[in-house]
Protein backbone atom coordinates (compact mmCIF):
# COMPACT_ATOMS: atom_id res chain seq x y z
CA UNK A 1 0.00 0.00 0.00
CA UNK A 2 2.84 2.56 0.54
CA UNK A 3 4.01 1.64 -2.83
CA UNK A 4 0.38 2.31 -4.22
CA UNK A 5 0.49 5.56 -2.47
CA UNK A 6 3.20 6.76 -3.27
CA UNK A 7 2.83 6.35 -7.05
CA UNK A 8 -0.82 8.67 -6.33
CA UNK A 9 0.89 11.40 -4.72
CA UNK A 10 3.69 11.57 -7.31
CA UNK A 11 0.84 11.62 -10.38
CA UNK A 12 -1.20 14.02 -8.21
CA UNK A 13 1.62 16.11 -8.01
CA UNK A 14 2.40 16.17 -11.68
CA UNK A 15 -1.28 17.17 -12.53
CA UNK A 16 -1.43 19.74 -10.06
CA UNK A 17 2.01 21.16 -11.95
CA UNK A 18 -0.63 20.81 -14.96
CA UNK A 19 -3.12 22.27 -13.37
CA UNK A 20 -1.33 25.29 -12.35
CA UNK A 21 -0.93 26.31 -15.59
CA UNK A 22 -4.40 26.97 -16.66
CA UNK A 23 -4.58 28.82 -13.82
CA UNK A 24 -2.05 31.61 -14.76
CA UNK A 25 -2.33 31.29 -18.41
CA UNK A 26 -6.31 30.44 -19.22
CA UNK A 27 -6.36 32.51 -22.60
CA UNK A 28 -3.16 31.11 -23.65
CA UNK A 29 -4.53 27.39 -22.81
CA UNK A 30 -7.95 27.76 -23.95
CA UNK A 31 -6.47 29.05 -27.41
CA UNK A 32 -4.54 25.66 -27.96
CA UNK A 33 -7.78 23.60 -27.43
CA UNK A 34 -9.84 25.70 -29.52
CA UNK A 35 -6.91 25.26 -32.43
CA UNK A 36 -6.24 21.30 -31.29
CA UNK A 37 -10.48 20.73 -31.82
CA UNK A 38 -10.48 22.97 -34.89
CA UNK A 39 -7.75 20.88 -36.41
CA UNK A 40 -8.94 17.48 -35.33
CA UNK A 41 -12.57 17.84 -37.08
CA UNK A 42 -11.97 20.15 -40.21
CA UNK A 43 -12.31 16.88 -42.61
CA UNK A 44 -15.84 16.42 -40.68
CA UNK A 45 -19.30 17.41 -42.46
CA UNK A 46 -19.41 20.11 -40.31
CA UNK A 47 -15.77 21.24 -40.51
CA UNK A 48 -16.18 21.63 -44.12
CA UNK A 49 -19.30 23.08 -44.11
CA UNK A 50 -17.93 25.72 -41.90
CA UNK A 51 -13.85 25.81 -43.55
CA UNK A 52 -11.94 24.98 -40.24
CA UNK A 53 -9.49 24.66 -42.61
CA UNK A 54 -9.51 28.58 -43.27
CA UNK A 55 -9.51 29.40 -39.27
CA UNK A 56 -6.66 30.52 -37.27
CA UNK A 57 -7.93 32.75 -34.73
CA UNK A 58 -11.09 33.12 -32.54
CA UNK A 59 -12.53 35.64 -34.29
CA UNK A 60 -12.26 34.02 -37.09
CA UNK A 61 -14.04 30.55 -35.60
CA UNK A 62 -16.81 33.38 -34.04
CA UNK A 63 -17.47 34.50 -37.24
CA UNK A 64 -17.73 31.57 -39.60
CA UNK A 65 -19.74 29.24 -37.12
CA UNK A 66 -23.28 30.45 -35.69
CA UNK A 67 -24.19 29.83 -31.93
CA UNK A 68 -26.09 26.33 -32.01
CA UNK A 69 -28.77 24.99 -29.56
CA UNK A 70 -29.69 21.40 -29.62
CA UNK A 71 -32.70 21.93 -32.68
CA UNK A 72 -29.86 23.60 -34.74
CA UNK A 73 -27.97 20.00 -34.59
CA UNK A 74 -30.71 17.74 -34.07
CA UNK A 75 -30.91 16.71 -37.79
CA UNK A 76 -26.92 15.89 -37.06
CA UNK A 77 -27.83 13.87 -34.09
CA UNK A 78 -30.28 11.75 -35.68
CA UNK A 79 -27.98 11.12 -38.61
CA UNK A 80 -25.25 9.82 -36.06
CA UNK A 81 -28.04 7.95 -34.59
CA UNK A 82 -28.19 6.26 -37.21
CA UNK A 83 -25.04 4.89 -37.92
CA UNK A 84 -23.45 7.62 -40.04
CA UNK A 85 -19.65 8.60 -39.77
CA UNK A 86 -17.76 11.75 -39.94
CA UNK A 87 -20.25 14.70 -39.27
CA UNK A 88 -19.62 16.59 -36.13
CA UNK A 89 -16.85 14.88 -34.89
CA UNK A 90 -14.23 11.90 -36.56
CA UNK A 91 -15.02 8.52 -36.59
CA UNK A 92 -18.23 6.65 -35.34
CA UNK A 93 -19.97 8.07 -32.11
CA UNK A 94 -21.63 5.01 -30.59
CA UNK A 95 -23.06 6.72 -27.05
CA UNK A 96 -25.47 8.70 -26.69
CA UNK A 97 -26.61 10.80 -23.27
CA UNK A 98 -29.92 10.78 -23.02
CA UNK A 99 -30.13 14.31 -21.24
CA UNK A 100 -33.37 15.01 -19.00
CA UNK A 101 -32.61 18.82 -18.30
CA UNK A 102 -35.04 18.78 -15.38
CA UNK A 103 -38.61 17.31 -15.92
CA UNK A 104 -39.51 18.58 -19.51
CA UNK A 105 -41.23 15.74 -21.60
CA UNK A 106 -38.43 16.51 -24.35
CA UNK A 107 -35.53 14.46 -24.27
CA UNK A 108 -32.21 15.08 -25.98
CA UNK A 109 -29.30 12.86 -27.47
CA UNK A 110 -26.07 14.02 -26.32
CA UNK A 111 -23.44 12.84 -28.52
CA UNK A 112 -20.64 11.01 -26.10
CA UNK A 113 -16.95 10.56 -28.46
CA UNK A 114 -14.12 8.32 -27.26
CA UNK A 115 -12.15 11.18 -26.89
CA UNK A 116 -15.10 13.09 -24.45
CA UNK A 117 -14.95 9.95 -22.58
CA UNK A 118 -11.10 10.01 -21.62
CA UNK A 119 -10.23 13.12 -22.01
CA UNK A 120 -13.23 14.79 -20.21
CA UNK A 121 -15.15 12.64 -17.99
CA UNK A 122 -13.11 10.06 -16.78
CA UNK A 123 -10.16 13.02 -16.61
CA UNK A 124 -12.64 15.06 -14.42
CA UNK A 125 -13.19 12.24 -11.96
CA UNK A 126 -9.67 11.60 -11.88
CA UNK A 127 -8.64 15.01 -10.66
CA UNK A 128 -11.22 14.95 -8.52
CA UNK A 129 -8.97 12.46 -6.22
CA UNK A 130 -5.94 13.86 -7.37
CA UNK A 131 -7.44 17.23 -5.69
CA UNK A 132 -8.63 14.97 -2.52
CA UNK A 133 -4.85 13.68 -2.27
CA UNK A 134 -3.70 17.31 -2.37
CA UNK A 135 -5.64 18.85 -0.17
CA UNK A 136 -5.82 15.66 2.43
CA UNK A 137 -2.04 13.57 1.68
CA UNK A 138 -3.26 10.92 5.05
CA UNK A 139 -6.07 9.90 3.26
CA UNK A 140 -7.09 6.20 2.50
CA UNK A 141 -10.14 7.06 -0.03
CA UNK A 142 -8.24 4.87 -2.35
CA UNK A 143 -8.33 2.01 -0.09
CA UNK A 144 -11.56 1.22 -0.19
CA UNK A 145 -14.27 1.18 -2.60
CA UNK A 146 -16.81 4.23 -4.61
CA UNK A 147 -20.47 4.01 -3.48
CA UNK A 148 -21.66 5.52 -7.27
CA UNK A 149 -25.41 6.49 -6.90
CA UNK A 150 -26.14 7.07 -10.75
CA UNK A 151 -28.84 7.70 -13.39
CA UNK A 152 -32.10 5.23 -13.39
CA UNK A 153 -31.98 4.23 -17.32
CA UNK A 154 -30.02 1.41 -18.84
CA UNK A 155 -28.22 1.50 -21.53
CA UNK A 156 -30.76 0.94 -24.02
CA UNK A 157 -29.86 0.00 -27.85
CA UNK A 158 -31.16 3.13 -30.43
CA UNK A 159 -30.02 0.31 -33.57
CA UNK A 160 -27.61 -1.82 -34.69
CA UNK A 161 -25.01 1.49 -35.02
CA UNK A 162 -25.50 2.86 -31.26
CA UNK A 163 -27.06 3.29 -27.46
CA UNK A 164 -28.43 5.75 -25.17
CA UNK A 165 -28.73 6.33 -21.96
CA UNK A 166 -28.25 8.71 -18.44
CA UNK A 167 -24.42 9.49 -19.04
CA UNK A 168 -23.84 7.96 -15.45
CA UNK A 169 -24.89 4.85 -16.98
CA UNK A 170 -22.60 5.70 -20.36
CA UNK A 171 -19.68 5.93 -18.16
CA UNK A 172 -20.00 2.73 -15.77
CA UNK A 173 -20.25 0.99 -19.66
CA UNK A 174 -17.50 2.68 -21.01
CA UNK A 175 -15.00 2.01 -17.45
CA UNK A 176 -11.87 -0.19 -17.69
CA UNK A 177 -12.13 -3.41 -16.27
CA UNK A 178 -10.31 -3.29 -13.06
CA UNK A 179 -12.84 -0.04 -11.76
CA UNK A 180 -15.18 -2.80 -11.03
CA UNK A 181 -13.13 -3.42 -8.10
CA UNK A 182 -13.05 -0.18 -6.60
CA UNK A 183 -16.73 0.65 -6.95
CA UNK A 184 -19.87 -0.43 -5.49
CA UNK A 185 -22.48 -1.40 -6.41
CA UNK A 186 -21.57 -4.51 -9.20
CA UNK A 187 -22.78 -2.67 -12.84
CA UNK A 188 -26.05 -5.31 -12.68
CA UNK A 189 -27.73 -2.94 -10.28
CA UNK A 190 -26.09 0.11 -10.93
CA UNK A 191 -27.50 0.39 -14.41
CA UNK A 192 -31.27 -0.88 -13.63
CA UNK A 193 -33.81 0.98 -14.78
CA UNK A 194 -36.67 0.62 -12.04
CA UNK A 195 -35.06 3.14 -9.28
CA UNK A 196 -37.40 1.88 -6.55
CA UNK A 197 -35.97 -1.51 -6.99
CA UNK A 198 -32.55 -0.38 -7.92
CA UNK A 199 -32.49 1.75 -4.64
CA UNK A 200 -33.45 -1.32 -2.37
CA UNK A 201 -30.57 -3.61 -4.10
CA UNK A 202 -28.43 -0.54 -3.85
CA UNK A 203 -28.56 -0.63 0.04
CA UNK A 204 -28.67 -4.42 0.45
CA UNK A 205 -25.58 -4.60 -1.90
CA UNK A 206 -22.96 -1.87 -0.37
CA UNK A 207 -23.83 -2.03 3.46
CA UNK A 208 -21.02 -4.62 3.96
CA UNK A 209 -18.94 -2.94 1.58
CA UNK A 210 -15.72 -0.82 2.81
CA UNK A 211 -17.28 2.48 1.42
CA UNK A 212 -14.83 5.67 1.44
CA UNK A 213 -16.82 7.85 -0.84
CA UNK A 214 -20.15 8.60 -2.18
CA UNK A 215 -20.74 10.36 -5.57
CA UNK A 216 -23.85 10.88 -6.48
CA UNK A 217 -26.67 13.98 -6.84
CA UNK A 218 -27.69 15.30 -3.61
CA UNK A 219 -31.71 14.66 -3.44
CA UNK A 220 -31.33 10.97 -4.84
CA UNK A 221 -28.33 9.78 -2.43
CA UNK A 222 -29.76 10.98 0.68
CA UNK A 223 -33.20 8.68 -0.22
CA UNK A 224 -30.37 6.13 -0.63
CA UNK A 225 -28.71 6.87 2.64
CA UNK A 226 -31.96 6.64 4.83
CA UNK A 227 -33.16 3.52 3.37
CA UNK A 228 -29.14 2.35 4.61
CA UNK A 229 -29.89 3.39 8.05
CA UNK A 230 -33.48 1.66 8.10
CA UNK A 231 -31.71 -1.37 6.95
CA UNK A 232 -28.77 -1.60 9.49
CA UNK A 233 -30.72 0.04 12.03
CA UNK A 234 -27.49 2.23 12.48
CA UNK A 235 -28.06 6.31 14.01
CA UNK A 236 -25.27 7.11 11.24
CA UNK A 237 -23.75 6.25 8.29
CA UNK A 238 -20.75 6.46 9.76
CA UNK A 239 -21.36 3.81 12.02
CA UNK A 240 -22.07 1.86 8.30
CA UNK A 241 -19.27 2.76 7.02
CA UNK A 242 -16.31 3.67 9.26
CA UNK A 243 -14.57 4.93 6.69
CA UNK A 244 -16.40 6.98 4.54
CA UNK A 245 -14.27 10.26 3.66
CA UNK A 246 -15.78 12.13 0.85
CA UNK A 247 -18.97 12.88 -0.59
CA UNK A 248 -18.51 13.73 -4.15
CA UNK A 249 -22.13 16.00 -5.40
CA UNK A 250 -23.23 17.87 -8.09
CA UNK A 251 -26.72 18.53 -10.40
CA UNK A 252 -28.56 20.66 -8.08
CA UNK A 253 -27.72 22.73 -5.28
CA UNK A 254 -25.61 21.40 -1.81
CA UNK A 255 -27.05 23.68 0.41
CA UNK A 256 -30.54 22.57 0.89
CA UNK A 257 -29.19 19.15 1.81
CA UNK A 258 -25.92 20.36 3.61
CA UNK A 259 -27.25 20.20 7.39
CA UNK A 260 -29.28 16.96 6.67
CA UNK A 261 -25.85 15.24 5.33
CA UNK A 262 -24.34 16.27 8.62
CA UNK A 263 -26.86 15.21 10.65
CA UNK A 264 -26.92 11.31 8.68
CA UNK A 265 -23.19 11.12 8.55
CA UNK A 266 -22.06 12.54 11.92
CA UNK A 267 -18.88 12.79 10.97
CA UNK A 268 -17.15 15.96 11.20
CA UNK A 269 -13.93 15.62 9.62
CA UNK A 270 -16.34 14.54 6.38
CA UNK A 271 -15.41 16.08 3.28
CA UNK A 272 -17.57 17.36 0.42
CA UNK A 273 -16.72 18.07 -3.05
CA UNK A 274 -18.88 19.87 -5.52
CA UNK A 275 -18.38 19.17 -8.91
CA UNK A 276 -19.92 19.82 -12.34
CA UNK A 277 -20.24 17.01 -14.82
CA UNK A 278 -23.11 17.42 -17.29
CA UNK A 279 -23.91 15.16 -20.08
CA UNK A 280 -22.37 17.28 -22.66
CA UNK A 281 -18.65 17.48 -20.59
CA UNK A 282 -17.32 17.89 -17.12
CA UNK A 283 -16.65 21.57 -16.22
CA UNK A 284 -15.83 21.91 -12.58
CA UNK A 285 -14.73 20.70 -9.63
CA UNK A 286 -14.26 22.66 -6.14
CA UNK A 287 -10.67 22.19 -5.39
CA UNK A 288 -10.97 24.66 -2.09
CA UNK A 289 -13.17 23.14 1.04
CA UNK A 290 -13.20 26.13 2.29
CA UNK A 291 -14.64 28.08 -0.96
CA UNK A 292 -18.08 26.80 -2.18
CA UNK A 293 -16.92 27.91 -5.68
CA UNK A 294 -15.71 25.46 -8.40
CA UNK A 295 -12.92 25.66 -10.19
CA UNK A 296 -13.29 26.49 -14.60
CA UNK A 297 -11.11 23.44 -15.87
CA UNK A 298 -10.06 24.45 -18.95
CA UNK A 299 -7.92 21.22 -20.54
CA UNK A 300 -10.50 19.30 -21.00
CA UNK A 301 -11.07 19.32 -25.03
CA UNK A 302 -13.82 21.97 -23.98
CA UNK A 303 -13.39 25.38 -25.80
CA UNK A 304 -15.63 28.14 -23.28
CA UNK A 305 -17.34 31.23 -24.30
CA UNK A 306 -19.90 33.12 -22.79
CA UNK A 307 -22.71 35.30 -23.33
CA UNK A 308 -23.74 38.00 -20.72
CA UNK A 309 -27.30 37.13 -19.82
CA UNK A 310 -28.11 40.72 -20.44
CA UNK A 311 -27.59 40.01 -23.77
CA UNK A 312 -29.08 36.92 -24.14
CA UNK A 313 -31.49 35.92 -27.04
CA UNK A 314 -30.59 38.93 -28.92
CA UNK A 315 -29.79 38.29 -32.23
CA UNK A 316 -26.15 38.71 -32.36
CA UNK A 317 -25.05 38.57 -28.51
CA UNK A 318 -21.76 39.49 -27.04
CA UNK A 319 -19.39 36.48 -26.65
CA UNK A 320 -16.80 36.65 -24.58
CA UNK A 321 -13.50 33.69 -24.37
CA UNK A 322 -12.16 33.15 -20.58
CA UNK A 323 -9.93 35.79 -20.40
CA UNK A 324 -12.80 38.07 -20.96
CA UNK A 325 -15.13 37.80 -18.17
CA UNK A 326 -15.38 39.57 -15.33
CA UNK A 327 -16.45 38.52 -11.62
CA UNK A 328 -19.89 38.12 -10.71
CA UNK A 329 -21.60 39.13 -14.05
CA UNK A 330 -24.11 36.13 -14.94
CA UNK A 331 -23.30 34.27 -18.19
CA UNK A 332 -24.80 31.53 -20.41
CA UNK A 333 -22.14 29.21 -21.18
CA UNK A 334 -21.35 27.98 -24.50
CA UNK A 335 -19.41 25.22 -25.39
CA UNK A 336 -16.87 23.53 -28.31
CA UNK A 337 -15.67 19.88 -27.65
CA UNK A 338 -14.33 16.99 -28.23
CA UNK A 339 -17.81 15.46 -28.14
CA UNK A 340 -18.35 17.64 -31.76
CA UNK A 341 -20.61 20.55 -30.06
CA UNK A 342 -19.72 23.63 -31.31
CA UNK A 343 -20.91 26.57 -30.16
CA UNK A 344 -23.21 24.80 -28.14
CA UNK A 345 -25.95 26.89 -25.64
CA UNK A 346 -25.99 24.35 -23.06
CA UNK A 347 -28.49 26.31 -20.77
CA UNK A 348 -26.62 26.72 -17.41
CA UNK A 349 -25.64 30.03 -16.06
CA UNK A 350 -22.40 31.03 -13.90
CA UNK A 351 -21.07 33.87 -12.01
CA UNK A 352 -17.24 33.63 -11.90
CA UNK A 353 -16.22 34.65 -8.36
CA UNK A 354 -12.76 35.33 -9.10
CA UNK A 355 -10.24 35.39 -12.06
CA UNK A 356 -6.90 33.85 -12.37
CA UNK A 357 -7.99 31.48 -11.58
CA UNK A 358 -11.20 31.19 -12.62
CA UNK A 359 -13.66 30.03 -10.27
CA UNK A 360 -17.48 30.32 -10.50
CA UNK A 361 -20.77 29.12 -8.99
CA UNK A 362 -23.94 27.97 -11.05
CA UNK A 363 -26.16 30.37 -11.09
CA UNK A 364 -29.37 28.36 -12.60
CA UNK A 365 -30.43 27.93 -15.87
CA UNK A 366 -31.61 30.16 -18.89
CA UNK A 367 -34.99 28.97 -19.00
CA UNK A 368 -35.32 28.58 -14.72
CA UNK A 369 -36.02 31.82 -13.41
CA UNK A 370 -38.79 34.25 -12.73
CA UNK A 371 -38.88 37.36 -14.55
CA UNK A 372 -42.39 38.08 -14.61
CA UNK A 373 -42.47 41.15 -12.80
CA UNK A 374 -38.68 42.55 -13.83
CA UNK A 375 -37.80 40.97 -10.40
CA UNK A 376 -34.93 38.71 -12.93
CA UNK A 377 -34.75 36.25 -10.09
CA UNK A 378 -32.43 33.50 -10.68
CA UNK A 379 -31.68 30.19 -8.27
CA UNK A 380 -28.71 31.17 -6.95
CA UNK A 381 -30.78 33.97 -5.03
CA UNK A 382 -33.69 30.97 -4.26
CA UNK A 383 -30.72 28.82 -3.15
CA UNK A 384 -29.25 31.85 -0.59
CA UNK A 385 -32.49 33.46 0.29
CA UNK A 386 -33.36 29.73 1.34
CA UNK A 387 -30.36 29.07 3.51
CA UNK A 388 -30.90 32.12 5.18
CA UNK A 389 -34.57 31.42 5.95
CA UNK A 390 -33.53 27.87 7.39
CA UNK A 391 -30.58 29.22 9.39
CA UNK A 392 -32.90 31.74 10.88
CA UNK A 393 -35.99 29.52 11.71
CA UNK A 394 -34.00 26.20 12.13
CA UNK A 395 -35.85 24.98 9.23
CA UNK A 396 -34.74 22.31 6.57
CA UNK A 397 -35.66 21.62 3.33
CA UNK A 398 -35.78 18.34 0.99
CA UNK A 399 -37.15 19.98 -2.25
CA UNK A 400 -38.69 23.24 -3.34
CA UNK A 401 -40.06 25.03 -6.54
CA UNK A 402 -41.73 28.29 -7.01
CA UNK A 403 -43.40 30.74 -10.00
CA UNK A 404 -45.69 33.85 -10.97
CA UNK A 405 -48.62 34.20 -9.81
CA UNK A 406 -49.89 36.94 -12.39
CA UNK A 407 -51.83 40.60 -11.82
CA UNK A 408 -55.45 40.56 -12.12
CA UNK A 409 -57.53 43.40 -11.20
CA UNK A 410 -57.82 44.85 -7.56
CA UNK A 411 -54.75 41.87 -6.97
CA UNK A 412 -50.56 41.95 -6.92
CA UNK A 413 -48.85 39.56 -8.23
CA UNK A 414 -46.99 37.11 -6.21
CA UNK A 415 -44.36 34.58 -5.81
CA UNK A 416 -45.91 31.16 -5.14
CA UNK A 417 -43.37 28.66 -3.39
CA UNK A 418 -43.92 24.87 -2.58
CA UNK A 419 -41.76 23.51 -0.26
CA UNK A 420 -40.80 19.96 1.19
CA UNK A 421 -39.70 20.67 4.34
CA UNK A 422 -37.60 17.99 6.24
CA UNK A 423 -37.64 19.73 9.35
CA UNK A 424 -40.92 22.23 9.18
CA UNK A 425 -40.17 25.77 10.70
CA UNK A 426 -42.24 26.25 14.24
CA UNK A 427 -43.79 29.57 12.75
CA UNK A 428 -44.20 29.29 8.74
CA UNK A 429 -45.31 32.93 8.43
CA UNK A 430 -42.06 33.90 10.36
CA UNK A 431 -40.15 31.82 7.44
CA UNK A 432 -42.18 33.25 4.43
CA UNK A 433 -41.04 37.19 6.65
CA UNK A 434 -37.11 35.85 6.85
CA UNK A 435 -37.30 34.53 2.84
CA UNK A 436 -38.80 37.63 1.88
CA UNK A 437 -36.56 39.77 3.28
CA UNK A 438 -33.20 37.74 2.01
CA UNK A 439 -34.70 37.68 -0.99
CA UNK A 440 -34.35 41.57 -1.21
CA UNK A 441 -30.66 41.62 0.29
CA UNK A 442 -29.75 39.42 -2.49
CA UNK A 443 -32.09 40.92 -5.51
CA UNK A 444 -32.23 44.55 -5.69
CA UNK A 445 -34.92 44.33 -8.88
CA UNK A 446 -36.83 42.06 -6.23
CA UNK A 447 -36.63 44.35 -3.67
CA UNK A 448 -37.57 47.54 -5.94
CA UNK A 449 -40.78 45.45 -7.55
CA UNK A 450 -41.56 44.60 -3.29
CA UNK A 451 -41.41 48.27 -2.48
CA UNK A 452 -44.91 49.21 -0.72
CA UNK A 453 -45.95 45.70 -2.65
CA UNK A 454 -46.34 48.01 -5.76
CA UNK A 455 -45.97 45.18 -7.96
CA UNK A 456 -44.69 42.13 -5.93
CA UNK A 457 -47.00 40.85 -2.78
CA UNK A 458 -45.18 38.79 -0.04
CA UNK A 459 -44.24 35.26 -1.15
CA UNK A 460 -47.22 32.03 -0.50
CA UNK A 461 -45.63 29.48 0.56
CA UNK A 462 -47.50 25.98 1.04
CA UNK A 463 -45.57 23.47 3.32
CA UNK A 464 -46.72 20.26 0.86
CA UNK A 465 -46.48 16.90 2.46
CA UNK A 466 -43.17 14.73 1.91
CA UNK A 467 -43.29 12.46 -0.94
CA UNK A 468 -45.06 15.02 -2.67
CA UNK A 469 -42.15 15.83 -5.08
CA UNK A 470 -41.33 12.19 -5.95
CA UNK A 471 -45.09 11.01 -6.70
CA UNK A 472 -44.84 14.21 -9.13
CA UNK A 473 -41.43 12.40 -10.50
CA UNK A 474 -42.70 8.95 -10.89
CA UNK A 475 -45.87 10.06 -12.85
CA UNK A 476 -43.46 11.07 -14.99
CA UNK A 477 -41.50 8.31 -15.03
CA UNK A 478 -38.24 10.22 -14.05
CA UNK A 479 -37.50 9.26 -10.88
CA UNK A 480 -33.98 8.98 -9.66
CA UNK A 481 -30.28 9.92 -11.12
CA UNK A 482 -29.91 12.96 -13.17
CA UNK A 483 -33.73 13.95 -12.72
CA UNK A 484 -34.87 17.01 -10.54
CA UNK A 485 -36.85 19.34 -9.80
CA UNK A 486 -37.75 22.74 -11.73
CA UNK A 487 -36.79 25.13 -8.88
CA UNK A 488 -37.81 28.31 -10.68
CA UNK A 489 -39.99 28.70 -13.52
CA UNK A 490 -41.83 31.41 -15.35
CA UNK A 491 -44.56 30.15 -15.78
CA UNK A 492 -47.10 27.73 -14.08
CA UNK A 493 -46.73 24.60 -15.99
CA UNK A 494 -44.84 22.91 -13.38
CA UNK A 495 -46.11 24.49 -10.31
CA UNK A 496 -50.14 23.81 -11.25
CA UNK A 497 -49.35 20.05 -12.08
CA UNK A 498 -47.91 19.28 -8.69
CA UNK A 499 -50.69 21.50 -7.02
CA UNK A 500 -53.21 18.88 -8.10
CA UNK A 501 -51.33 16.27 -5.92
CA UNK A 502 -51.90 18.63 -3.24
CA UNK A 503 -55.86 19.59 -2.89
CA UNK A 504 -55.42 20.64 0.37
CA UNK A 505 -53.30 23.89 -0.64
CA UNK A 506 -55.97 24.86 -2.90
Amino acid sequence: MPLFKGIINWISIKRMNEINLFRQYPGHVQHDVLMELLEYARDTDWGKKYRFESITNYQDFSNAVPLQDYEDIKPFVDRLRNGEKNLLWPGEIRWFAKSSGTTSDKSKFIPVSQEALDDCHFRGGKDVMYFNESLYPESQVLTGKGLIVGGSHKINNFSNESYFGDLSAILIENMPFYAEFLRTPKSSIALMDNWEEKLEQMAQATINENVTNISGVPSWTLVLLKRVLEITGASSISEVWPNLELFIHGGVSFNPYRTQYQKIFQKPDMHYTETYNASEGFFGIQDDPNDPSMLLMLDYGIFYEFIPMSEFGNANPTTLRINEVEPFVNYAIVISTNGGLWRYIIGDTIQFTQTFPHKFLITGRTRHFINAFGEELIVDNAENALKIACAKTGAEINEYTAAPVYMEIGKQGAHEWLIEFEKEPNDLDYFIYILDEALKSVNSDYEAKRFKNYNLDMPIIHNIPKGTFHQWLQQKGKLGGQHKIPRLSNNREFIDDILKLCPSTK
